[in-house]
């Protein structure tokens, strides 16, 4: 069965872009000045009634031409203020699709040259909130700086996407929000050449939990030869629960959700904003309880995730490829600002997190854990438990994952410690996703962005330009390297730790976080 369209755009919707077919069918997209962009072309159809809780099966073709102008339906998810979503869209379950950003003279009747880099972008949110169509996320920039083809995956994320609850029923699938991620990964396979992108040089980037997908992938059988490069900012790559773990978490969403065991069959009926109201309830109820966890987080299924990804990093089981990872100087600082329980931001929260990581890893000694406390003198306060909280969630896990990964392949770490003067002034700092614009080169308007009303965006423009330079030589050729004169960036080496601190001036430095190393040591520790 097809779907039908039409051939000829509406008037209404500006200059007709390329045309270029796909597996499922012709799709029209739209100039951004030089670059042509297509929203939310779907790689999988839409996931409801009884293809809910499953994985992602191909979508129905279409005849005609389908207009991509336009975003589709987001992830249903709990709308909050620590993630900034456009008003306009509309949640559903018709949400996996792409957006692709394909440079100048790379497709259509002005295309020549070589097919160039892609760039896929998993995009951040706690596994619960957040969608490829939010604006940080453009792509024209990086496509055009760089003459690379972007694309930004939509995927399923908390109730819908990273809750494991085949423990209800064995029809569900774990780590749908991966199983997507995947489906989007080999449709760029099969159709980013008319798009003017190499399916032969993909590098897969993502940020917080999209980052903590990109390290999960890396380390997944079922992704072998799916991208070539991955760039991992603010992985929180020792998150990963356990089966166990995962039931126990399920059994509490059937209760909230008011359903007996015998009931959970329902749960595929119900209308989605009841699964969403109770899914925000856990996502919240979860980290209050247990400072540190998150409700919804990929799963050590057996099968897509065999072991916890830090263990095959450790043996030496992650993907042969390039890594750049890192992580910001003041990770949690963004967490207090909006109050936000997804991570431990004050001293009582974190020493209920000293405590729980202690009770599971009886392994660990209780001078060991005098030794991590140790290296927070100001833990009493609340400056100190931020610290331990962005070391406990981001810092040593990219850490250990470099670590591990650099025993093998190329690997590079650098630390964001650029902040512009107002944010500096909010005590926010280098806080958590404050490096995307720079990334993604979408600063917002002066009169608009507020993280400019104390000056800096002269310095700011001047960092985000080195730093997109580097992230696109390493989609391009799988080394950092700024060919602007910019300071090299060595390969990280776990002998000496050499990290690129980024700021208004970049610093190369062996080990910046040598006490950290000292008292955390070498055995990951993590929140399964």
């Amino acid at each position: 069965m097809t779907t039908q369209f039409e051939t000829e755009p509406d008037a209404d919707l500006g200059d007709a872009g390329p045309v270029v077919p796909t597996t499922s069918g012709r799709v029209r997209g739209h100039w951004d000045g030089p670059v042509a962009v297509w929203r939310s072309i779907p790689y999988a159809a839409p996931v409801s009634g009884a293809k809910r809780f499953r994985p992602p099966t191909p979508p129905q073709r279409w005849d005609g031409i389908r207009d991509c102008a336009l975003f589709g339906e987001i992830a249903p998810q709990t709308m909050g203020n620590m993630v900034p979503v456009d008003s306009v869209l509309t949640m559903g379950e018709d949400c996996l699709w792409v957006n692709v950003w394909s440079p100048p003279n790379s497709v259509g009747e002005q295309a020549s040259g070589d097919p160039r880099p892609v760039m896929v972008w998993l995009h951040g949110g706690a596994y619960c909130l957040g969608t490829a169509a939010q604006a940080i996320y453009d792509g024209r920039k990086l496509a055009e700086t760089g003459d690379v083809v972007v694309v930004g995956v939509n995927y399923r994320i908390g109730a819908l996407g990273f809750l494991d609850l085949s423990s209800l029923f064995h029809g569900f699938t774990p780590n749908l929000g991966l199983h997507d991620q995947i489906a989007a990964l080999e449709w760029v396979r099969d159709n980013i050449a008319g798009f003017g992108g190499d399916p032969g040089n993909v590098t897969l980037f993502g940020e917080s939990s999209g980052a903590g997908c990109v390290t999960a992938l890396l380390t997944s059988p079922r992704t072998s030869g799916l991208f070539h490069k991955a760039i991992a900012q603010s992985p929180p790559a020792t998150t990963v629960l356990s089966q166990e773990r995962a039931a126990g978490i399920a059994q509490r969403y059937l209760e909230l959700l008011e359903l007996t065991p015998a009931q959970t069959m329902d749960l595929i009926d119900l209308p989605v904003d009841r699964l969403i109201q109770a899914a925000g309830v856990l996502m919240d109820e979860v980290p209050m309880k247990e400072p540190g966890r998150l409700a919804a987080a990929p799963v050590v299924d057996g099968e897509l995730l065999p072991e916890y990804p830090i263990h095959r990093f450790q043996l030496g089981r992650s993907h042969r490829m390039p890594l750049m990872i890192g992580t910001n100087k003041d990770e949690a600082s963004l967490f207090r600002l909006f109050r936000s329980p997804i991570m431990p931001v004050t001293p009582d929260a974190v020493n209920v997190m000293l405590n729980d990581v202690a009770a599971n890893h009886p392994d660990m000694s209780a001078e060991r854990i005098a030794e991590i406390t140790s290296a927070y003198p100001d833990l009493a306060k609340t400056r100190g438990a931020l610290a331990m909280s962005t070391d406990a969630a981001f810092r040593m896990p990219a850490h250990w994952v470099a670590d591990a990964h650099a025993r093998h392949s190329p690997t590079w770490t650098y630390r964001f410690d650029h902040a512009t003067p107002m944010l500096r002034a909010a005590r926010v700092g280098a806080g958590h996703a404050t490096e995307l614009p720079y990334v993604f080169g979408n600063f917002g308007t002066l009169n608009h962005d507020p993280t400019f009303w104390l000056g800096g965006r002269k310095v700011a423009t001047e960092v985000s330009g080195r730093m997109m330079r580097r992230w696109l030589a390493f989609a391009a050729h799988g080394v950092p390297a700024a060919l602007d004169g910019s300071k090299h960036w060595p390969p990280y080496q776990p002998a000496t730790r050499t990290t690129l601190v980024i700021d208004a001036i970049d610093r190369v430095v062996d080990n910046p976080d040598r006490d950290l190393h000292a008292a955390w040591g070498d055995q990951a520790v993590g929140f399964s």
